[in-house]
C-alpha cells in the first residue's frame, strides 16, 4: 500500500503542476486511481506491477457490480493516462492497458431535456426576474440559468466566472475550462439580457452585503461573477441545487447537453459544438452523430440531384396511361440511367 501511495502521490503533482489541472479533477482522478490500487492489492499486487489481466478483471468487478459504463470508460481512461506516465517516466516498460477496449454503451447520448421543457423553465424564471420588486437573487438565478443554455458551460464554469470575464457589447463570455484550457463563447439575446440586468440590479445589491465579509476575501472572491446573499462566491453544489429546483429532473450538465443537442437538431456542425462546448477531442461530441442524420437527410433531399428528380415524380404523378409508350421515351429514360 506504501508503494502505491506513493507513486500516487507523485501523480497528483504531475497532474497539478505539469498538466495544470483543477484540484477537483485530480481528486476524481486520484479516486478512481486508488479504487483500482485497492482491487489490485486484493490480487496481491501493486500499481507498478499490474498486468493486462488486472485491468480486464478490474472492469469486469465493475460491470458485475452495475456501475455505469460511462463510468467505466472514465475510469478506463484514467489508468490509461496514469500507465502512459509511468511509461514515459520510465517506471515501468509495459502499459497494462493497452488493447484493453471500452464499453461501448459509453458513447450513449447523453440525456437532455426537450425543447419545451427548456423553454418552460426559463419563462418562468424570466418572469419572477422581470417582477416589479425582483429580489437580486431572482436576477441572478435567471442569468444563471439562461447562461448554462445559451453557451452549454459547465458548472464549474459558471461559478469560476468574474465579471471582467463577460463582454455583453461583444455579445460573449471568457470560459476557462478543464485543464485551465480557455475558450471565447458567444451568447444570444436573451442570454445577454439577463445577465446585464443581474449586474446592474442584482449583484450590486449582493456584492454590498457582508462588507466587512467581504473586506477579507481574496482579491479573486471579490470579482466572481454570481455571489451569494452572503456576498460570497457560489459553490457548485449550490448551482446544481438551483437548476433542481427550477425544473425536476434537470441539472446543469443536463442543460449543457441539451444546448447541443439542440443545436443539432437545427444543424449545427459537430466541429463548432465541439469549440463551444470545449471538447479537447471531437470523438467525445461525435455521441452527438445520430441526431444530425435528420439535418443530413434534409440537405440530401434538397441538394441530391436523384432525390429532386425523385420529388419531380412524385408531385407530378397522374393517371397512368396503359396506352402502349413511344419505344425511343424508353430508350432515352434509360440512356439517362445509365449515366
Amino acid at each position: 500500500m506504501v508503494r502505491n501511495l506513493t507513486v500516487l502521490h507523485d501523480y497528483q503533482t504531475y497532474l497539478r503542476v505539469e498538466k495544470g489541472l483543477r484540484p477537483l479533477t485530480c481528486e476524481a482522478y486520484d479516486g478512481d486511481l486508488k479504487t483500482f490500487a485497492e482491487f489490485i492489492e486484493g490480487r496481491h499486487g501493486v500499481l507498478l506491477t499490474a498486468a493486462q489481466q488486472d485491468v480486464a478483471a478490474f472492469l469486469e468487478h465493475l460491470r458485475v457490480h452495475s456501475i455505469d459504463p460511462r463510468s467505466v470508460a472514465r475510469k478506463l481512461s484514467c489508468l490509461r493516462g496514469f500507465y502512459k506516465w509511468l511509461l514515459l517516466d520510465r517506471r515501468i516498460h509495459h502499459d497494462p492497458t493497452v488493447n484493453i477496449e471500452s464499453p461501448k454503451a459509453w458513447k450513449v447520448l447523453p440525456k437532455s431535456l426537450a425543447e419545451p421543457e427548456v423553454a418552460e423553465m426559463l419563462e418562468r424564471a424570466g418572469m419572477a426576474a422581470s417582477h416589479p420588486q425582483a429580489q437580486a437573487t431572482a436576477l441572478r438565478d435567471h442569468a444563471i440559468l439562461e447562461l448554462l443554455y445559451a453557451g452549454g458551460l459547465r458548472v464549474s464554469e459558471v461559478t469560476g466566472l468574474s465579471t471582467g470575464d463577460l463582454a455583453i457589447d461583444a455579445g460573449r463570455v471568457h470560459v476557462r475550462g478543464k485543464g485551465d484550457k480557455e475558450r471565447i463563447v458567444p451568447l444570444g439575446r436573451i442570454a445577454l439580457e439577463a445577465l446585464d440586468e443581474y449586474l446592474r440590479q442584482g449583484r450590486p445589491h449582493l456584492a454590498r452585503i457582508s462588507s466587512a465579509r467581504k473586506a477579507n476575501a481574496q482579491r479573486q472572491d471579490a470579482t466572481r461573477m454570481f455571489l451569494s446573499l452572503r456576498g460570497m462566491p457560489l459553490t457548485r453544489q449550490w448551482v446544481w441545487h438551483l437548476v433542481k429546483m427550477a425544473r425536476t429532473g434537470a441539472s446543469p450538465h443536463r442543460l449543457r447537453h441539451s444546448c447541443a443537442t439542440h443545436m443539432v437538431e437545427h444543424g449545427a456542425d459537430l466541429r463548432s459544438v465541439q469549440v463551444l462546448l470545449g471538447h479537447a477531442d471531437i470523438s467525445t461530441t461525435q455521441v452527438y452523430t445520430h441526431l444530425a442524420l435528420g439535418r443530413l437527410k434534409e440537405v440530401h433531399r434538397i441538394y441530391h440531384p436523384r432525390a429532386q428528380l425523385q420529388q419531380v415524380v412524385n408531385s407530378h404523378s397522374e393517371p397512368v396511361d396503359e396506352s402502349p409508350q413511344p419505344i425511343q421515351t424508353s430508350i432515352h429514360v434509360a440512356a439517362k440511367d445509365s449515366k
